[in-house]
């Protein structure tokens, strides 16, 4: 693929990491290929991690294509930023063309990034995966490398205010890569759920403690913090699809 927006995209975030005095810690990016085709499969806490989990593939040289939501692509400006990037527009309510469109990327040799949980997790936990990932990984004959970020969701993400202040850590963490065979995607989702889990658990406990004091809205209920319970998350998700609902009918209705 021609890549004439990728590469200077890059050098702006990296550059915008710095003016941001941001302390990023990866670990693991050598389980990333350097050559062909790989599925990232990354936890959803913030609405930037396309960005961070895109980085963990780059000591790799590789650019990552990530399957990212239909309403992207009909924005007037982050449209063709994605189009350029070739980025894979996902359309909830027919799949089967994004995923064709992934596997053959993977085919090709192209590293191509997606996010199980679909949405991002109010709940700072992992949410169900959807077994999209395994089937992929499976149908292209690529290995699935799990990726988790932790701390990206204190920049942007649901509920709360952007807040873009200086000097934050931002953990990145790769795992050793699975091969889902896609004779049961029911179990191999499980084991990748399993394996990102761990991963979490692992960067929450990593992740300074003058950085994420008891209480903080960013850090799991489970761990001290006053996220969502999962419970309370899964509400607050059924809540915003209604809403959303209402909001295309109401547009619907004025065409």
């Amino acid at each position: 693929m021609r890549d004439l927006t990728y590469p200077p995209i890059i050098v702006a975030c990296k550059a915008a990491f710095r003016l941001l005095g941001q302390k990023i810690q990866m670990s693991g990016t050598e389980h990333v290929p350097h050559t062909g085709g790989v599925l990232l499969a990354v936890n959803h806490v913030g609405y930037v991690d396309f960005i961070y989990g895109g980085l963990a593939a780059n000591p790799s040289g590789r650019k990552v294509r990530f399957m990212s939501k239909r309403e992207l692509f009909d924005h007037r400006y982050t449209g063709p930023l994605m189009r350029s990037l070739h980025h894979i527009e996902v359309d909830r309510g027919a799949g089967t063309a994004s995923y064709d469109t992934a596997v053959d990327y993977l085919k090709a040799g192209e590293a191509v990034g997606i996010f199980p949980e679909a949405t991002i997790s109010r709940a700072m936990e992992l949410k169900e995966f959807k077994t999209g990932a395994v089937r992929i990984a499976a149908a292209a004959g690529v290995p699935l490398v799990p990726v988790v970020l932790w701390g990206t969701q204190r920049m942007m993400t649901k509920d709360h205010p952007k807040d873009f202040s200086r000097g934050k850590t931002i953990l990145i963490r790769v795992g050793e890569p699975q091969h889902p065979a896609g004779v049961d995607p029911v179990a191999e989702t499980a084991e990748l759920r399993a394996a990102m889990s761990r991963m979490l658990d692992e960067a929450i406990a990593a992740y300074p403690t003058d950085e994420q004091p008891p209480g903080a809205w960013w850090v799991p209920a489970s761990r001290g913090g006053s996220a969502p319970t999962l419970e309370e998350a899964a509400r607050l998700d059924a809540e915003e699809r209604v809403r959303r609902a209402a909001q295309r009918a109401a547009r619907e209705e004025q065409r």
